[in-house]
């Protein structure tokens, strides 16, 4: 799995060990090491990462108020040496937290933990003539949802989050619209930068948008 991330640690053997760490076991792009809060945000503004790994005791600010920071969506690994911020962590959309020093044991099995976070969404077990299009489970809060492909309508990113709507439900799960667009295959068709549909689920398409049921949907160039 290619995930993108980024380290915030004000330690530099700390954000050494876990660029080997990250080499050594993962294929994975490390994009930034930043040595304080401030620095993360102002790369955070101008790149896209799929992953923090977040130490807590910094200065200027610390890792809780730096999460804070960050939008709903943005996942998190917290690498500090002080066991009682672990349940505050969690408030946060938090995958793992690790105590220093890290061994190379706890990161290997962090790491698993990791890609079956990112992994909730890929499409999973046979088609067959009963489930023809296949499922996956999406993550919403702390539920994995079952949804079938067949009976999506569409995908609609919403800023932070992806919302799946079905004739049945709509949820929100914290995926970018074009991972969910590179997992998938017809007859889903990405028609905008917000929206990936269901082209058999269409009634229609007329002047420049396309319907399902009543909702309209544009189609970008």
């Amino acid at each position: 799995m290619n995930l993108r991330c980024i380290i915030v640690d004000d330690e530099p053997n700390a954000v050494n060990l876990l660029e080997v760490l990250i080499g050594q076991t993962t294929g994975w792009q490390l994009l930034a090491k930043c040595l304080n809060a401030l620095d993360a945000i102002a790369f955070l503004k101008t790149s896209d990462v799929d992953l923090v790994f977040l130490d807590i005791e910094m200065p200027l600010l610390n890792g809780m108020e730096l999460a804070g920071l960050l939008s709903a969506g943005t996942a998190m690994v917290f690498t500090t040496a002080y066991k009682e911020h672990a349940a505050e962590s969690y408030t946060f959309n938090t995958i793992d937290y690790l105590l220093k020093p890290i061994t190379l044991k706890r990161f290997i099995a962090s790491t698993k933990k990791i890609e079956s976070h990112f992994q909730n969404l890929l499409p999973v077990g046979r088609k067959d003539a009963e489930d023809e299009e296949g499922y996956f489970f999406a993550k919403t809060g702390t539920e994995l949802r079952k949804v079938l492909l067949a009976e999506i309508f569409y995908f609609e990113s919403q800023k932070e989050y992806v919302k799946i709507v079905t004739a049945k439900f709509e949820i929100p799960t914290y995926r970018r619209l074009k991972d969910i667009e590179a997992q998938l295959k017809p007859p889903f068709i990405g028609v905008h930068h917000s929206f990936i549909v269901n082209i058999r689920q269409l009634s229609k398409i007329q002047g420049g948008f396309v319907y399902i049921g009543e909702k309209q949907i544009p189609i970008s160039d």
